[in-house]
């Protein structure tokens, strides 16, 4: 039997979802601007007491700046390895035609159910065989395939008309003609997506990177943040500063792009087999 949910009680539930979401975001901000004898009041203290001291503090105790490059340069190159990668890989995957076409595919989306934990160890002996552990490539190459992009991208060039592949080869172009000046213009939203999620999961990792390096100058700034919140265990402002301005970034950039974000998977949900 059909329910209907009115439009308000959608919105109630959505908006009660949402401030669960955001209540320990809050909860952080607020401790990181609070004087120290409010931090711990009993009822919980709401409101901001604007001491910014303490994020000049938290700043002034890491090199912060070299922890942000780094995180920024592996983004970077993981986005534009990972998008080049993933671009061919779909693109043969939907316009060449050739014998097992379709179980290669299969075995791709396999990657998808494995977990990562159980991909550390095999990736961390290739590594150390090739004697990359401890740089920005170890951190870079186990990320330049995105089966996800592959998926998403390969369900999008399959609704591509198959009269732009003919025109193409009549006026006497091939795949690398088509790839350029037809099929990549049209995905630039997908695109987009794929590069945002690459990058939000570059920034977010820590897993991996403290497996892989030892040395602070190839370090992202989320083992950093680690670090500096086990060193300063009991400097609660100072935690939750550094823990704010180490997520902004991130979280501003969904904020603004998030619009993008769904507007590129909604595209590529095309899907055709």
């Amino acid at each position: 039997m059909k329910t209907h949910i009115s439009p308000a009680l959608r919105a109630v539930f959505a908006l009660l979802v949402g401030l669960a979401f955001l209540l320990p975001l809050y909860f952080t901000l607020v401790t990181s601007l609070d004087t120290k004898a409010d931090i711990f009041t009993f009822p919980p203290h709401l409101t901001f007491d604007w001491q910014w001291s303490v994020y000049a503090k938290a700043w002034s105790m890491f090199r912060w700046p070299m922890y942000f490059a780094n995180t920024l340069l592996i983004a970077g190159v993981t986005i534009v390895l990972a998008l080049t990668t993933s671009v061919l890989a779909a693109y043969a995957l939907s316009f060449v035609r050739f014998r097992g076409r379709t179980f290669i595919f299969s075995l791709i989306l396999l990657v998808l159910m494995i977990p990562n934990e159980a991909q550390l160890i095999p990736n961390y002996l290739t590594l150390a065989v090739v004697h990359l552990t401890d740089t920005y490539w170890a951190q870079i190459l186990p990320y330049g395939a995105s089966v996800f992009g592959i998926f998403l991208l390969r369900q999008f060039f399959l609704s591509f008309p198959k009269d732009y592949w003919d025109s193409v080869r009549i006026d006497g172009g091939g795949h690398l003609q088509f790839l350029w000046h037809v099929v990549l213009p049209q995905s630039r939203p997908i695109l987009f997506t794929i590069g945002l999620y690459i990058f939000i999961g570059s920034w977010n990792s820590l897993m991996w990177p403290l497996m892989v390096t030892q040395s602070h100058h190839v370090q992202p700034v989320e083992v950093a943040l680690a670090r500096f919140l086990t060193g300063n265990s009991v400097l609660w402002r100072r935690l939750s500063a550094a823990s704010v301005f180490t997520t902004l970034p991130v979280v501003i950039l969904f904020l603004v792009f998030q619009r993008y974000i769904i507007r590129g998977i909604s595209r590529g949900e095309g899907i055709q087999g």
